[in-house]
This record gives C-alpha cells, sequence and structure tokens, in this order.
C-alpha cells in the first residue's frame, strides 16, 4: 500500500509540472530548439512516459540503468525521422497511450526484466514517441534544431527519472536533512 501511495503521489506531483501546450508557436530560428525541447514537456503522454523509462531503468539496475535510455533515446530518433519524412506508422497514439499504461504499471509492480528485453519494450514505444514528435514538428523548423531539443529533453526526463528510482534506496531522513539544508543554504 505504501508504494501505490508513493507512486500516486509522484504522479500527481509530475501531473502538476507539466507546462501547458506551447511548443508550437511559429518561431523561427534558435526557437526551433527551444520548441523541440519543449515538447516532451507539453504533454503528459511524452512526460510521464519519459520518467518512467529512468524510473523503470532504476529498479532494474545494473547496465539497465543506461542502456533503456540509450535504446529509448536511439529509437526516438528513428521515429523522428519517420515522422519527419511523413512515413505513417499504425496506431502510434495508442501505442503511446499503452507505453504510458505499461511502464507505470512496471514502475508501480517493481517487475524486474532482463535489460535486452527492456530495452526493446522501451525502444518499440520509443518508436511512436518519436514517431509523434516529427509528424508534429512545425514546417518552419529545422529538423535538427527541432530533433536535438526533443531529444535533450528526453535525456534529462530520462536521468530525472534514474535519480528518482535511485533516491528511494536513501535512507528518508538522510533526504529530509539535505533537503533542508539545501533550502537553509537558498535562504536570504
Amino acid at each position: 500500500m505504501n508504494r501505490m501511495l508513493s507512486a500516486g503521489t509522484a504522479g500527481l506531483l509530475v501531473a502538476t509540472l507539466a507546462l501547458p501546450a506551447a511548443a508550437h508557436t511559429g518561431q523561427a530560428g534558435g526557437a526551433m530548439f527551444v520548441q523541440g525541447l519543449l515538447h516532451p514537456l507539453t504533454g503528459i503522454d511524452h512526460l510521464l512516459t519519459m520518467l518512467a523509462v529512468g524510473v523503470w531503468a532504476a529498479q532494474n539496475g545494473g547496465r539497465a540503468i543506461w542502456l533503456l535510455p540509450t535504446a529509448f533515446v536511439a529509437m526516438l530518433s528513428g521515429g523522428a525521422v519517420l515522422g519527419m519524412a511523413g512515413i505513417a506508422l499504425p496506431a502510434v497514439e495508442a501505442g503511446i497511450a499503452a507505453s504510458v499504461a505499461v511502464l507505470g504499471l512496471l514502475v508501480l509492480l517493481n517487475k524486474r526484466v532482463p535489460a535486452a528485453a527492456a530495452a526493446v519494450l522501451v525502444g518499440a514505444f520509443a518508436v511512436l514517441h518519436g514517431h509523434a514528435h516529427g509528424t508534429e514538428m512545425p514546417q518552419t523548423a529545422d529538423p535538427f534544431l527541432y530533433g536535438l531539443g526533443f531529444v535533450l529533453s528526453t535525456a534529462m526526463l530520462h536521468t530525472t527519472g534514474i535519480a528518482i528510482g535511485l533516491a528511494r534506496h536513501l535512507p528518508r531522513r538522510l533526504l529530509a536533512t539535505r533537503a533542508l539544508r539545501w533550502l537553509e543554504s537558498r535562504a536570504p
């Protein structure tokens, strides 16, 4: 029950951090990088999936910590190229929704899977997320800058997820003490 409460609390926290959809403002130049950077943060489906990949990688431990995010980013990039090229994939939106549910359930149940199998699963989901990013790219965007933005944002979300997953192994008292010290150091 404690694990379900923690997962629910984390889910609510993440939902409150989601930014309003503003990735498609139509600006040119360097703004395309920013639009790509913001794209994974503007949809709760992308945000939750990319955080879940990091948390699940940490839960699996070992080489999964680097393999799952690497596989996701690589396959995300491939899916984006397909989307930018206008190559249709079946059931992209349903697959993205399934990624949230499946990865969320794997995290909630702390289900350990061999790293290679886990990488294949997150890679398959990543193709769909990448395809969505690629097809939703503004027509005026520089594909390289836009792609670089969402790849970096994805990597940051994975890293955040890994930190969340690893933090659960730290004693709660230690976390609270460090958080209070950090807050005290920021006080005027």
